[in-house]
């Protein structure tokens, strides 16, 4: 999670509830995890503020475990161009006022490109204003074709 607070806020609820989870706070580009030591990882509305997105799709796959899933709650580009437009349009501001938040990212995309596969994915439109609420909920294998870990390094 790239956002103090929300790190705070999340570890207290987490803690109580899940004794198990593990929540790693940093930009993602770098994780301070050993190759192929998660089962899985989850994430919720954070790769729209990550700086380099696929540097860190890229350190999810290399630390979770081949046959090990990616989770993703994420919003980003419409597939409608009119909306789309709006997204490009708007995305620098947003980016000033929410944070570092894109609204122009491809989810699906980013992820496949950097070596998942994905099982399942959903995406629609939520309620409120559509270039803001372009969602898609997913689920994404590390394939275990490749156990090597520098084989499974995806490097741009």
């Amino acid at each position: 999670e790239p956002k103090l607070a929300a790190e705070r806020a999340t570890r207290s609820a987490a803690g109580a509830h899940y004794p198990m989870v593990e929540q790693v706070g940093l930009t993602g580009e770098l994780l301070p995890l050993a190759t192929d030591s998660c089962d899985g990882a989850l994430s919720t509305f954070t790769l729209c503020t990550i700086k380099d997105v696929s540097a860190a799709l890229n350190e999810l796959r290399r630390v979770i475990k081949p046959g090990g899933r990616f989770h993703f709650l994420e919003h980003g580009l419409s597939p409608d161009a009119p909306i789309a437009k709006w997204q490009r349009r708007l995305d620098p501001l947003q980016g000033k006022l929410a944070g570092g938040c894109h609204l122009t990212r491809e989810m699906a995309e980013l992820v496949e490109a950097s070596g998942f596969e994905i099982e399942s994915i959903t995406s629609r439109y939520a309620r409120g204003p559509k270039p803001w609420t372009w969602f898609s909920i997913g689920r994404a294998i590390n394939p275990e074709t490749a156990a090597n870990p520098q084989e499974r390094r995806v490097i741009q």
